[in-house]
């Protein structure tokens, strides 16, 4: 008889919709289904958030190889949210209803998680469609927390495969329409005792014109840019509570993402009053200057432009 750790789907794969065409929902979830993962080894959940249209009629062909469930519109983070609820696996991989998983490197991934039971493995995407040259090399284990100490972190959920069990109760803070991965993230990996990056370009990551990340509607623009100071403000109170071991990588990541921050205040806003009222905020909050920290040239290079006056309303001018 199974006992019920091998009755489990080796991995729940989440895949949140919202008025996407229905081709590119059919190659997402065939991506999945051409991997070597038995039916048995792995489990769809496919949560239409409110699409005006339902693409399930379409994909009738699919409907045995999914879980399907819709809902109102309630935004990105609810639908993953959802997805969470539902999956039994022991291992999660987000994929955007538009994207799709390149299948001999994320073939690489699962062996990874076959072989080596990690908490968390990153992988890169592939914007170019068809690309399968790059050797896939991973590199040790180390803990989430060594891993953002000395690297800059990728937030994009879509980016690694994860352990239910180290998720554990984390959830999407679904008030955050926009930046959601900026907060989830982070605080997944500090749960991560064993993390493996690999160099396999693993995911095709689709530039839409009209996505979420693309979006130049002020409006949108507001929004984005006022849930980037959430987050920021967020990771910059946890860093002041962390143990010892966990505040350099929070340090760094809210560095980071400090310079996120007023670099999209550039290149969305255009608008040396804007650069400068986030500037003020930012000191009243202890967050500027930035930290004098060789964490990468942009970075260091990003910090002497925007400690000058000058050089800032320079790049506001001139950054694309």
């Amino acid at each position: 008889m199974t006992d019920d750790k091998q009755a489990r789907p080796l991995v729940s794969f989440i895949i949140p919709v919202y008025n996407l065409p229905t081709e590119m929902v059919r190659e997402c979830i065939e991506s999945i289904t051409a991997l070597s993962l038995s039916e048995q080894e792995r489990e769809i959940i496919f949560v239409d958030d409110g699409s005006e249209v339902s693409p399930i009629n379409d994909l009738a062909d699919l409907r045995d190889s999914i879980v399907y469930v819709r809902q109102s519109n309630r935004g990105l983070s609810a639908a993953r949210n959802t997805g969470l609820r539902l999956a039994t696996g022991d291992y999660i991989q987000f994929v955007d209803g538009d994207d799709k998983l390149v299948s001999a490197p994320y073939e690489h991934c699962l062996d990874i998680v076959r072989y080596q039971r990690p908490d968390v493995v990153m992988f890169n995407s592939e914007p170019r469609k068809g690309r399968r040259d790059v050797p896939y090399e991973f590199k040790p284990a180390v803990s989430g927390s060594d891993y953002m100490r000395t690297n800059n972190l990728r937030p994009a959920v879509w980016g690694y495969v994860f352990s239910r069990m180290t998720l554990g109760s984390l959830r999407f803070d679904e008030t955050l329409w926009v930046q959601e991965d900026e907060d989830f993230t982070p605080r997944l990996l500090l749960r991560a005792e064993h993390l493996i990056e690999t160099s396999a370009n693993a995911y095709y990551y689709r530039q839409r014109s009209g996505s979420l990340m693309n979006d130049r509607d002020s409006r949108h623009v507001n929004r984005r840019l006022t849930n980037m100071e959430t987050v920021l403000l967020r990771l910059r109170d946890m860093a002041a509570v962390a143990p010892d071991r966990d505040k350099p990588a929070l340090n760094r990541r809210v560095a980071q993402l400090t310079m996120d921050y007023l670099y999209n205040i550039i290149r969305l806003q255009r608008s040396n009053r804007h650069l400068e009222a986030a500037i003020e905020k930012l000191k009243s909050k202890g967050l500027f200057p930035l930290p004098d920290k060789d964490y990468t040239r942009k970075y260091r290079l990003f910090r002497h432009v925007i400690n000058s006056r000058l050089l800032r309303s320079l790049a506001v001018r001139l950054v694309p």
